[in-house]
């Protein structure tokens, strides 16, 4: 998990998981919609998962 990674899903978090999968990427935006924070927390669970 790189800093650039982190501080882009903070920033907006749909853009930090765009090699994730389409279906991430959904997930993420829809979240991020509904609030700054579900969005931010979504995006850096999908980035620290190491089976992905």
């Amino acid at each position: 998990m790189s800093f650039w990674r982190v501080l882009l899903s903070i920033i907006c978090p749909p853009l930090a998981v765009l090699d994730k999968g389409c279906g991430s990427i959904l997930i993420t935006f829809i979240l991020w919609l509904c609030g700054w924070v579900p969005g931010v927390i979504a995006a850096l669970v999908i980035i620290n998962n190491p089976n992905r």
